[in-house]
């Protein structure tokens, strides 16, 4: 199982200083990926803990890109319907070339009421929205030749296409990811509440002749209690995880570092098992 861990690209620890010294000791304590998350337009009276101050994760990828050279580059998760579906499928090919196929594209339809609003998108259309961007982007990734709108266009570059993990809850993300992904990627939740996803996303995607899914969980994990860290990311394992994505609360770049020295030693136990 990879173990990565979550950094914030929002609030006072999303200065760039800080963002950059959070990617390279992610990268430098060997951990597998980090994960950044996605809001466009926060309302006043739901911006505690970030100020309203969030910054685009794509282009926020595509930076740190060029300030580490290992590490994975993961959406925790994308919200399609805010972002119209070229521009999208070009960032997303453009991160990955860039980055030598470090992205993993962690996908979701959204839930936000007021951030809906905010961008002029229908959100009883979200689900159908999310399908159509899905279904293009995996086109985009097929050919060099497209089209959109009646008009035919060239798509490169046109690297590998990266894992795309779908967000939100069952029944309805299972579906989406076996119709149009790699994976599940579920909001927290126990492993004995997620097992059972696990096991009817394998049936999908075995009734679809497809290989073994992959889940990768965003939680949290108590860091400062390492073997009881190690047993929770070990039953997440065992309830179909392939890969964690670990999120904490932190100050300052000083104190994301201790938490990635700790996860990786989480990560350095179940190597062992």
């Amino acid at each position: 199982m990879k173990l990565g861990a979550v950094v914030r690209n929002m609030g006072p620890q999303s200065t760039p200083e800080i963002l950059l010294a959070c990617a390279r000791a992610a990268e430098d304590a060997g951990l597998d990926e980090i994960w950044v998350v996605d809001h466009v337009a926060i309302p006043p009276d739901d911006a505690e803990g970030s100020g309203g101050r969030y910054l685009d994760p794509l282009s926020a990828l595509a930076w740190l890109a060029g300030g580490t050279q290992r590490i994975g580059l993961g959406t925790a998760v994308l919200i399609l319907p805010y972002r119209p579906a070229l521009p999208t499928a070009k960032a997303v090919a453009t991160i990955q070339e860039l980055s030598g196929g470090r992205l993993r594209l962690g996908v979701g339809v959204g839930w936000m009421r007021p951030e809906f609003k905010a961008l002029g998108v229908d959100r009883t259309q979200r689900g159908r929205i999310s399908d159509e961007t899905l279904a293009f982007l995996n086109r985009c990734f097929e050919r060099d030749e497209m089209e959109a709108n009646g008009q035919s266009f060239l798509f490169k570059p046109r690297p590998q296409r990266p894992p795309i993990f779908v967000g939100g809850a069952a029944p309805h993300a299972l579906e989406r990811a076996a119709r149009l992904g790699d994976g599940w990627m579920p909001m927290g939740g126990s492993p004995e509440a997620l097992a059972p996803g696990a096991a009817r996303l394998a049936e999908l995607f075995a009734e679809r002749g497809r290989s073994a899914p992959e889940m990768a969980v965003m939680t949290g994990l108590p860091l400062d209690d390492p073997p009881r860290a190690a047993d929770l990311a070990r039953a997440y394992r065992e309830a179909g995880a392939t890969r964690l994505a670990a999120g904490s609360r932190y100050a300052d770049a000083a104190q994301f570092q201790r938490d990635a020295e700790r996860l990786a030693r989480v990560a350095a136990v179940l190597r062992e098992d």
